[in-house]
């Protein structure tokens, strides 16, 4: 049996709240969705699963369960999970019927209709004993810099998940406009037993040539009474503030660079930064809209009046919203319908938990056990470490904006002059959300999930080209450049997947393993670039990356298709080191040097390709690899250089060196690999527990808290976290 906690968060009990969380099972352990159940309080809660990955036997590595359950005011709360079926007495109201041009839904509490070719969201909608007709849905729509209006038609209704606890909608539509020119868009609808609110998610995607400048870009529900209306807008920080009529005047709040600056606010933002919606109520009913995460994605407004609610994801004004060629961007509100009882409290209560919604917590020994993570989990745990690890990943900086959130600039780049004067955004360098779900598997800490959440969304929509005609750069992640993509590369050292397939399992949602599928064959036609093609004419960590994204591809699908070119940079790395007596780099025009970092990522992805397809030859090229480094590259005073040449021998920081010595003790079983790694290691602990600082100031498109980048914590977990785990196994 395992156990699920929920921490204390609300002083309110939330009653059959939907929630979610994805379960990891080793080899063999479940071999059938349904043979599942979840226990609280001795009844058993509805659930409803999807199998998000499978072993090469065909059992299950990941369950996403969706369940609904009763969270208790002011205390936490424990839910079982049991390996056997159990049946459940709730009958859930939820139903999910095609109709002759589309679908309806009925949740218990709302029910409504969409239809395919519509230029509505709903073509009816009934809730809370209220009608409403599709012309009151409106958008979204959309404004450019050039006053060109758009216009949302939708295509092309599916269903993408459906049972007991949830129906999710997905339209392929489009935003046109009246020249003809159209953009992408793809709109969700997730509506949930019993409740009474829409969860709706608006992705835009510019499919031109050009860079798309969004003067203004909203959705709107408007009033057909003629009654007296009571309108509010309201957003909080610490509490929420109300701005209300009893007469349908107009009410308005505006989130703007100014706003951020000149707003104090200790959450972590990825977690919780405070609410913003809009309200309007009658003698009928009522409706409310809350932005998701709008300060994060600012500029944002919301509006109310006589002529209903207004959601403004980019308010028309001074700032307008750039979103360069093949960039894509979510954006998220929730639609709640509500009673002429319901108070301004209970709407505002439902509105915080939306943003910050109750999450399960598994023990990490349940991660532990399924053997589908690096080994990191230590047992006697040292304190400096712990709170060291714990500091590099809360301090790194926080850039807010609509395009922005999600990522951070790199501020070494930055002033390096890479960008010409603008900012280097990291893109998420090193796979940062990876690191954030092993952290949070390690410890249990929420808001580690939520950093992973938030920088995993903004990768796959932001950081990846979701439209080019080259195909070397279609489907690809961009390289670490201005403006995310402003000019920038596509090359195979710095294109992430790992992270991203742990937010597909832990959200469910297909989005995320479709891009990482993307991202790797975008990495397959680059390696049949010439660059690539002679051992030696490049840094290991070229491939060494590269080698990593195909062989979790490979992990994660069983596809043979990743294991071509992951057995040609295997064998390439075998001649390299055949060549030059290591994998020496290319630097000067006649010099090829060693590079202990880079050579560390190669180390790193040989170790992962071997776990899966043990070679006795990968493990002879990792240990005369790491041996070499030790011998040319270990300096007297215990620390390894940053570079061979002279001019660049300086004292070497980077912590990735010593995931290259616990991998070399987990092969050999020789200590000596991991005291050469002592110096380092009490050298990065120290470092990253002082990381952070910083000021906040608008600059760009962008509010920026903080100097330490992503970048820092990416690259320092999984090295610390298994020489931490290598030193508890060696007993030193």
């Amino acid at each position: 049996m395992i156990t699920l906690h929920f921490d204390k968060l609300y002083n309110s009990n939330r009653l059959q709240e939907p929630c979610f969380v994805s379960i990891p099972f080793a080899k063999g352990v479940l071999t059938d969705a349904q043979s599942i159940s979840l226990l609280q309080n001795d009844s058993t809660l509805p659930i409803q699963t999807k199998i998000t990955s499978t072993h090469e036997d065909g059992s299950i590595r990941y369950l996403f369960v969706r369940f609904m359950a009763d969270l208790p005011a002011n205390k936490g709360t424990d839910i079982a999970v049991c390996l056997e079926a159990s049946p459940v007495k709730h009958v859930s109201p939820l139903t999910c019927k095609q109709t002759e041009n589309g679908y309806a839904i009925s949740t218990g509490k709302v029910s409504f209709t969409v239809e395919q070719n519509s230029r509505h969201m709903f073509c009816s909608l009934d809730a809370c004993g209220k009608h409403y007709d599709k012309e009151q849905f409106a958008g979204p729509y959309l404004t450019n810099s050039k006053k060109e209006a758009f216009t949302m038609s939708y295509d092309n209704w599916n269903i993408i998940e459906s049972g007991d606890v949830c129906v999710m909608l997905s339209c392929q539509g489009h935003l046109i406009s009246d020249s003809g020119n159209a953009l992408p868009c793809e709109i969700r609808l997730t509506a949930y037993a019993d409740k009474s609110w829409i969860d709706t998610s608006v992705r835009l995607i510019n499919a031109s040539e050009e860079a798309l400048e969004i003067a203004s870009y909203g959705f709107n529900v408007k009033t057909k009474e003629e009654s007296s209306a009571r309108t509010c807008v309201a957003s909080s920080n610490y509490r929420t503030d109300f701005v209300t009529s009893e007469t349908g005047e107009t009410v308005e709040k505006n989130i703007t660079a100014e706003t951020l600056v000149n707003q104090g606010n200790e959450h972590f933002g990825e977690v919780f930064y405070g609410t913003f919606f809009a309200d309007y109520t009658t003698s009928e009913g009522g409706i409310c809209g809350t932005i998701y995460q709008a300060s994060q994605n600012y500029p944002k407004a919301v509006r109310a009046s006589s002529n209903g609610i207004e959601l403004l994801l980019v308010p028309e004004g001074d700032t307008s919203v750039i979103m360069q060629s093949g960039m894509a961007r979510e954006q998220r509100f929730q639609l709640y319908f509500h009673t002429t009882e319901e108070t301004l409290a209970e709407i505002n209560n439902r509105s915080i938990i939306y943003q910050m919604p109750d999450r399960p917590i598994l023990p990490s020994k349940v991660y532990e056990d399924s053997g589908l993570m690096p080994d990191i989990f230590v047992h006697a745990k040292d304190a400096d470490t712990e709170c060291a690890l714990i500091q590099c990943g809360d301090s790194h900086a926080r850039g807010y904006g609509m395009m922005n959130w999600g990522d951070t600039p790199d501020m070494n780049y930055t002033v390096q002059g890479r960008g010409k004067g603008r900012l280097i955004w990291t893109n998420n360098e090193y796979d940062f959300p990876h690191a954030c779900m092993l952290m949070f598997a390690k410890t249990g800490i929420r808001r580690f999930l939520d950093y992973c959440f938030v920088t995993a969304n903004h990768q796959i929509d932001v950081d990846v080209c979701h439209y080019s005609d080259d195909p070397l750069l279609f489907g690809g992640q961009w390289e670490h450049t201005a403006g995310h993509s402003v000019n920038g590369e596509m090359v195979c050292s710095h294109q992430w997947v790992e992270g991203i397939l742990d937010c597909y399992h832990a959200t469910g949602d297909e989005r995320y393993f479709e891009t990482a599928i993307g991202i790797g064959d975008n990495i397959l036609r680059l390696l049949d670039t010439p660059m690539y093609q002679k051992e030696g004419s490049f840094n290991a960590r070229e491939t060494g990356w590269a080698l990593r994204t195909l062989t979790a591809l490979y992990v994660e699908t069983h596809d043979t298709k990743w294991l071509a070119k992951s057995d040609w940079i295997v064998n390439q790395f075998k001649e390299w080191a055949d060549a030059y007596g290591g994998w020496l780099a290319p630097y000067t025009d006649n010099t090829v040097i060693r590079v202990p970092f880079m050579i560390s990522v190669a180390v790193g992805s040989l170790m992962r390709y071997y776990r899966a397809i043990p070679r006795d030859d990968i493990r002879t090229m990792i240990l005369n690899a790491v041996d070499d480094m030790i011998e040319n590259c270990l300096l007297e005073n215990g620390l390894f250089y940053y570079k061979e040449l002279p001019s660049l021998n300086r004292l070497g920081n980077n912590p990735l060196v010593l995931e290259a010595l616990a991998i070399a003790y987990e092969l050999s079983g020789n200590k000596k690999y991991l005291q050469a790694g002592f110096r380092t290691y009490s050298n990065v602990i120290e470092n990253i527990s002082h990381s952070g600082g910083g000021t906040k100031h608008a600059i760009e498109d962008t509010v920026l808290t903080g100097n330490t980048g992503t970048k820092q914590f990416a690259q320092s977990f999984i090295p610390v976290a298994t020489y931490y785990k290598a030193l508890e196994k060696a007993g030193l």
